[in-house]
């Protein structure tokens, strides 16, 4: 068995996250006290008691994704001795990727919450309200030709792209309203359902330069070193240990395209993976995972009794 380690980005946040491994182990109360104390804030109690509104803010949900993903991690670890070294892989989507990296000692638990607080304060600063948009093209006739056709079509009125290429039947378009509208349009004309996206800010696209210049700076004062495991990097879908590569990737990825597909089919047949695992909130990316790579076995790690089953199978 050849192992890799998912980690979630957003939309896979809600109300109550984390708090049966808060409620069950004290390495996971540590983590959340931990980031709390990085941030200045009890973004722990945001997670447990909301309200949605609050925690659905990018600048929240990305830290408070992590933190539940890293507790998960140090439960493994400290509660049923699995270390991530396990892993052949870990790869995260989109702020998932910062995840990926704490959890493989690239980057120490206090900067990633910090990292991503800021990252979500300059993403939403990147763009007026009301002047982008995003929307998921789906459906069975929903490939990257498509989506990029799609996209074409929408950059003649403004900036259009492929944002996110989760897997075949679903893929992000992010940019300009008025493009994104006429991307959707052309979508439907070639076959796809098209579904605007109920987010605040365009993300993964041109727009989002501002951000990746005040991730540029932030970034560039922050101590990376080479994780323990490769991570597979979302703008080149392969395996990344450098630690400057990382640290210039991770610029990159705020205005580049998430290529989760070919990350996965690259782990699923170059990197021999032959099980995923999704370690913190929700289950979208093992979704994305069964799709993906329906010959691996793909499976969440969220509760306690997943991760303890989990730690049991190895």
């Amino acid at each position: 068995m050849t192992l890799a380690l998912l980690f979630p980005g957003q939309g896979s946040q809600s109300v109550g996250m984390g708090a049966a491994l808060a409620d069950a182990f004290v390495s996971a109360r540590e983590v959340f006290a931990e980031v709390d104390e990085a941030l200045g804030f009890k973004l722990s109690q945001m997670m447990r008691e909301g309200p949605e509104e609050q925690l659905t803010l990018t600048e929240n949900a990305q830290p408070a994704l992590m933190a539940v993903s890293l507790a998960a991690v140090r439960v493994l670890k400290v509660e049923f001795g699995v270390d991530v070294t396990r892993a052949a892989f870990v790869a995260g989507h989109s702020l998932g990727e910062y995840s990926a990296l704490c959890a493989v000692g690239a980057i120490s638990l206090s900067d990633t919450a910090r990292l991503l607080k800021l990252r979500g304060q300059a993403m939403q600063r990147a763009v007026p309200v009301g002047r982008g948009a995003m929307a998921s093209l789906i459906g069975p006739k929903t490939d990257l030709a498509l989506a990029e056709a799609a996209a074409k079509a929408g950059s003649e009125v403004g900036v259009c792209v492929v944002a996110n290429d989760n897997n075949a039947g679903n893929i992000v378009i992010s940019g300009e309203k008025a493009a994104v509208d006429r991307a959707i349009e052309k979508a439907k004309e070639l076959g796809a359902r098209a579904i605007p996206l109920n987010v605040s800010a365009p993300f993964h696209c041109p727009l989002m330069q501002p951000a990746a210049d005040e991730m540029a700076t932030a970034l560039a004062g922050a101590t990376i070193v080479a994780p323990a495991v490769p991570v597979v990097a979302n703008v080149t879908a392969r395996p990344e240990t450098d630690p400057e590569v990382i640290r210039r990737l991770l610029v990159e990825q705020v205005t580049g395209r998430v290529r989760w597909r070919e990350s996965m089919e690259w782990m699923a047949t170059e990197g021999g993976v032959t099980r995923f695992a999704e370690i913190g909130s929700g289950k979208v990316l093992t979704g994305m995972a069964k799709r993906i790579a329906p010959d691996a076995e793909s499976l969440p790690l969220n509760t306690p009794e997943e991760l303890e089953a989990f730690a049991r199978s190895l």
